[in-house]
């Protein structure tokens, strides 16, 4: 009998699919680093909440590992080209000719979101409220009753550019959106679906109460409230017009659980897969194939825009890798790049929560702490709208992770029919080039507090880093 079951439980090892918990394999340094690496990362969240702050901090860490501004020289090695500031693509050219093509990470810096609208300002019953215009996919009722901090800039008619940055410290003023008291939300919330209950029009910010003093004065509290932002920043009511100002949750970065196991934080999705292929790229001394990391816009509302990924400016920046390879850049050759380049779609996947488990399909499903997740394919329904990756790259993809020891798993968004979500892998899919999403798993996706797996980030940084690597 023991002996059947030694056999039977060589032939499992041998041919049976096995989940692999992070915590298992690691010894007590690997916990240690991947602790370490979190640290860091909670450092990036707290400081790149919009995506023009994203896109500051990893040009400010590029600097420091040696990348440099792209230069019609040419003849540079690790090089960056920012985007209008909301985009931005960092380069190392490899020890490969760039005709065998380039190894791509492309992850997106901007998160769901409050936008306040060109004309926010206004008064009622003797309190200034902001109007704003919701960014992305969100539960509206999560964004009420919290406090918001406000970030962006304002463009003057001058063209001076006003930073704005209120709510993060802890003196700092907050704002908030007011909901209804359970004594009489019955009929105007309680009774609607989950969805209806919060009208977007009702995602107002309260801004301010104290009047102007002069009692003959129309508005006085929006007119006091023009003259402290006259006061600090010099602005008046028409640079709204061209301002872009985002509410966020005033929260910071968080360790979770009794055993600091879990970060959670506004904005991980999917400011983790920045991270970690911006901390790949920096590693990655002397690749074997040309790398690049792209950190785009936009991707939540579409990847619409000219800093999206259906603009060209991944065409763009691989002209200025081909300078800096010392080639001549033309279409043809461009297109021969990519359509030989192999990509990872850098996006995060829906981990399953255990209050949640009948929405999704546990089998196929990325589970927390199983390392990072490769996604075949996204879209909705009969896989709509998506980049279904070829089992060839799938495979290759595979078996390096398998070599260097990466954990990893592999995921889809929920059950079929269940619902559904994209990412930018169809946009560059449309190169020709082999592409797979990649990324780490979440749970409260696209909440104001998002929680990841510690152990889960730390295996998305060392997949992203040997893929660069190349051989």
């Amino acid at each position: 009998m023991a002996e059947i079951k030694e056999v039977t439980k060589k032939i499992e090892d041998k041919v049976k699919l096995k989940g692999k918990l992070v915590w298992d394999r690691y010894d007590g340094n690997q916990v240690e680093e991947a602790f370490e690496f979190a640290e860091g990362y909670k450092q990036f969240l707290n400081k790149a909440k919009t995506e023009r702050e994203a896109v500051a901090e990893i040009m400010q860490s590029a600097q420091k590992a040696g990348f440099g501004a792209v230069s019609r020289k040419g003849k540079d090695k690790r090089i960056y080209r920012l985007n209008k500031d909301k985009c931005i693509g960092l380069a190392a050219v490899g020890k490969r000719p760039i005709e065998e093509g380039i190894r791509i990470i492309a992850s997106h810096v901007d998160s769901p979101r409050l936008d306040l609208k060109q004309n926010p300002l206004y008064e009622e019953l003797d309190m200034a409220m902001l109007r704003t215009h919701y960014y992305g996919g969100i539960k509206k009722y999560q964004w009420v009753a919290q406090p918001l901090a406000l970030h962006g800039v304002v463009i003057k008619e001058s063209g001076e550019k006003v930073m704005v940055r209120i709510g993060e410290e802890a003196e700092d003023l907050v704002f908030t959106i007011c909901d209804l008291l359970p004594h009489l939300s019955r009929k105007a919330q309680e009774e609607k679906k989950l969805k209806d209950a919060i009208e977007a029009e009702k995602l107002t910010i309260l801004a301010g109460h104290l009047p102007y003093p002069d009692q003959e004065a129309k508005e006085r509290v929006k007119l006091r409230i023009l003259e402290l932002l006259h006061e600090r920043y010099g602005i008046v009511e028409e640079d709204f017009l061209s301002a872009e100002l985002e509410l966020v949750p005033a929260s910071k970065a968080r360790d979770v659980g009794f055993d600091r196991a879990f970060v959670a934080s506004y904005g991980q999705d999917d400011r983790v897969c920045a991270y970690t292929s911006l901390r790949a790229m920096e590693e990655v001394a002397s690749p074997s194939y040309t790398t690049l990391a792209l950190f785009l816009d936009k991707e939540e509302t579409g990847s619409e825009g000219n800093t999206g990924a259906k603009s060209r400016f991944l065409e763009h920046f691989v002209a200025d890798i081909l300078r800096a390879a010392g080639k001549e850049p033309t279409d043809i050759l461009i297109r021969e790049i990519l359509l030989t380049s192999k990509a990872l779609c850098a996006d995060v996947m829906a981990g399953i929560d255990p209050n949640y488990k009948d929405v999704h399909e546990p089998q196929n499903n990325a589970k927390m702490g199983y390392g990072v997740c490769l996604s075949k394919f996204t879209g909705a329904g009969g896989k709509y709208s998506t980049s279904d990756a070829n089992a060839e790259f799938v495979a290759e993809i595979r078996e390096l992770f398998n070599r260097k020891g990466i954990v990893w798993q592999m995921g889809e968004l929920g059950k079929v029919d269940e619902g559904g979500g994209g990412t930018v892998a169809k946009y560059l899919a449309l190169y020709g080039m082999d592409i797979i999403d990649c990324g780490t798993p979440l749970l409260s996706m696209h909440s104001p507090f998002e929680v990841a797996s510690k152990g889960d980030i730390y295996e998305t940084f060392r997949a992203y880093r040997f893929f660069l690597e190349g051989e």
